[in-house]
This record gives C-alpha cells, sequence and structure tokens, in this order.
C-alpha cells in the first residue's frame, strides 16, 4: 500500500481483518489531509497592499520621453515673469497649466489656459493660475508650451491587469472617444509587428487616412508612441499606468500633449482643433 499516507488514508489500529482471515485487505479510514500551517506556528502576515502615487505632467513627462514618446517643447517656471520669458522663446501662443502632484485633473479645476497669444496674456494667466492653487496641490508650478492645433485625436496608454500584468492601449481620443470605444490592446512587451496590428484593428480607420487637407496620419509614429510603452514598462518595474490622452495628430504625427503616470512608491510592494487643456 505505498503511498497510502500521501492521500490522507491510514488503516484502523486494532480492528481484526473480516472472517478472521489475516490475509485479508486492511480495513481503512479517510483522514483529512493537513492543511495550512502546523499547529502552533505563528501566523504569516498577510502582505501589505500597495500604494501608489501620480506623478505631475511634468515628472510624467521626463520619466518617458527617453523611450521616445514625442511631446512638446515646454518650460516649467515659477513665476510670471519667468513664463513670459518661456512664451517668448518658444513662440506665442502658448498654453499655461497648472503642474503638480496633487493636480490629476486640471480641466476640471480651471488650471489650463489656451491660446495666451502675449506676453501680457501669459503674465496674467501665470498669476491667476498660481493664486489657484491650494494646500492641498502641494508644490507647484506652471508649464509652458506651444498651442498646437489638428483635428484628430488619438490615446494611448498603459494599465497593470492584477492576472496577465502590463497592457498597452491605444484607441481613438478626442469628444466621441467614449462614444465609439475604438480601442486596441496589447500586452507587453510588444514588438513592431504587435504595434502594427493595434493600429490596423482600430476600426475608424478613415480616421486615419487624409482628411480635410491634412496627411494621412504616420502610422510608423503612432506605432512608435505604442513601442516607447512597452519600452518604458519593461525599464520601469515600479510603473502601474500610463495616460496619453490626447495624442493630437499635428501634420501627420502624434505629439503627447498631456500625460500622468501612476506609479508603486518606494514603500509599496472628431472635428475642430484638438484639445490641450487635459
Amino acid at each position: 500500500m505505498r503511498g497510502v499516507g500521501r492521500f490522507g488514508l491510514l488503516p484502523i489500529v486494532g480492528v481484526e481483518p473480516a472472517g478472521g482471515r489475516r490475509d485479508a485487505e486492511p480495513a481503512f479510514e479517510r483522514v483529512p489531509a493537513p492543511t495550512g500551517a502546523p499547529v502552533g506556528s505563528p501566523p504569516v502576515p498577510e502582505p501589505a497592499p500597495a500604494t501608489t502615487r501620480t506623478l505631475s505632467e511634468a515628472a510624467s513627462k521626463e520619466l518617458l520621453a527617453p523611450f521616445g514618446v514625442p511631446f512638446p517643447p515646454e518650460r516649467t517656471v515659477h513665476t510670471a515673469d519667468e513664463a513670459v520669458e518661456a512664451g517668448e522663446a518658444l513662440g506665442f501662443p502658448v498654453v499655461a497649466k497648472l503642474c503638480g502632484e496633487g493636480i490629476a485633473h486640471k480641466t476640471e479645476r480651471g488650471l489650463v489656459r489656451l491660446g495666451l497669444h502675449d506676453a501680457t496674456a501669459v503674465r496674467h494667466a501665470t498669476a491667476d493660475l498660481l493664486a489657484a492653487a491650494t494646500e492641498a496641490d502641494g508644490p507647484v508650478s506652471v508649464l509652458v508650451a506651444p498651442m498646437l492645433s489638428g483635428r484628430r485625436e488619438l490615446i494611448a496608454g498603459l494599465a497593470t491587469d492584477a492576472q496577465f500584468g502590463p497592457t498597452v492601449m491605444l484607441g481613438v481620443g478626442g469628444v466621441l472617444a467614449e462614444a465609439l470605444a475604438d480601442v486596441a490592446l496589447r500586452l507587453v512587451p510588444l514588438a513592431r509587428i504587435d504595434a502594427e496590428e493595434m493600429i490596423e484593428d482600430l476600426r475608424t480607420q478613415t480616421l486615419l487616412g487624409e482628411l480635410r487637407g491634412e496627411p494621412p496620419v504616420d502610422r510608423v509614429a503612432v506605432a512608435d508612441v505604442v513601442l516607447a510603452l512597452s519600452a518604458a514598462t519593461e525599464a520601469h518595474a515600479e510603473l502601474v499606468s500610463v495616460d496619453l490622452n490626447p495624442l493630437l495628430v499635428v501634420a501627420g504625427r502624434p505629439v503627447a500633449v498631456d500625460a500622468l503616470v501612476e506609479v508603486v512608491t518606494a514603500g509599496g510592494s472628431g472635428d475642430g482643433d484638438g484639445d490641450q487643456s487635459r
């Protein structure tokens, strides 16, 4: 009866074989197999849930830019005078946005100023933005960037699935993004063929062709964005999520005018011009 104990079966001690025959099979009773920790052992503590934090827009872009995510040139400033200098260097019109780790939804709070055409407008906008910061926002700055224009928007990002791990997303953005729900997903790591197939998976292919005098969307450049997100995830194990919304299509090429990155903390285990206001 080799291996009986391994399956939770033990002989009944002191029971005579049936009919008094010594060559009969012994009777057995089923004993539950031991489960859990041994009796008397200390309880195993549950792992602490991982905690995360959201980086500021400036810090998010700084993390992603080395991997090839295309961002417009911009300046981080702390005073109205510095903002004017930035606007003059970048060329008017510009956009000004309040920036800080505690600021995730700038548009909803009115913390974005678009179409600033001169130094006076930049000065006033920067002063208003800095005055609107609250104590809960923590340290803040103002991002000054060129005012870009485009009729088409895409979205791209990263999410971490509890079962499958990091997943990269590409989709149609803009005001119709939720209504269309036109997105493609792939698991990390991605090869270029995966990125190309994601573009082909989008149902709204006409949006990627020539549109109202604008050139077709540069599919190679879009694939580069998707591959950049995959590479960033492989290089930074602390990445939990990335949101590039919108990816504004400017002269056929995608430009990420906003970025939001979430990381595990060290202690934790379309018509009209595109929108730069998120």
